[in-house]
């Protein structure tokens, strides 16, 4: 018997229901693509007019097209958007900037770093989403195809090449992780 699986279905008393986890999904992946629009938008104002601008470019249209598909799933979901997007504005945009001053190995390093852990992130999203939540799952794995994609073209482009390339991964990997928690979260 093949018995459809649902989302929350492994959920613990104490976890909150099935639709408060979706919504935090939503509210999580919004500020995500929100920042990485915000980070591509800093290192564009840096290297836009380099030989990686139109690499950095290409990344930031579909990151723009990501946010958008969340813009539309908050509304539709009546999802409440995290209470940190002004720090991610500010924030996203140093962090593109400060990474692209160092040089656009550094923005590379950087852009694998944060996708890196997105692609961790959006993975064990999908692996929470039962079939009841087929089309959000199909989303998000989407996404994570072209976040992937985008830690790949900036290993390409020499991000392991970066000054001090692990320091610098290493903190953007636990900004990163930490900024998830709190958009879970607040």
């Amino acid at each position: 018997m093949n018995r459809k699986r649902l989302t929350g279905q492994d959920m613990l008393p104490g976890d909150g229901s099935p639709a408060d986890r979706v919504k935090a999904m939503i509210r999580v992946d919004h500020a995500g693509e929100y920042g990485a629009r915000r980070i591509y938008e800093g290192q564009l104002a840096v290297l836009g007019n380099t030989a990686s601008g139109p690499v950095i470019r290409h990344m930031h249209q579909q990151e723009l097209r990501h946010l958008k598909r969340f813009d539309e799933l908050v509304v539709e979901r009546q999802v409440r958007p995290t209470a940190l997007s002004p720090i991610w504005h500010a924030a996203g945009f140093a962090l593109g900037v400060g990474t692209a001053l160092l040089g656009e190995r550094a923005a590379m390093a950087c852009t694998e770093a944060v996708e890196s852990v997105i692609d961790e992130h959006y993975a064990a999203q999908a692996e929470d989403l039962g079939d009841d939540e087929a089309e959000l799952r199909g989303t998000i794995e989407e996404f994570r195809a072209e976040e992937a994609q985008h830690r790949d073209t900036a290993i390409a482009h020499g991000s392991a090449q970066a000054p001090a390339y692990e320091a610098l991964s290493g903190a953007i990997k636990a900004g990163t992780r930490l900024a998830i928690w709190l958009s879970t979260r607040v």
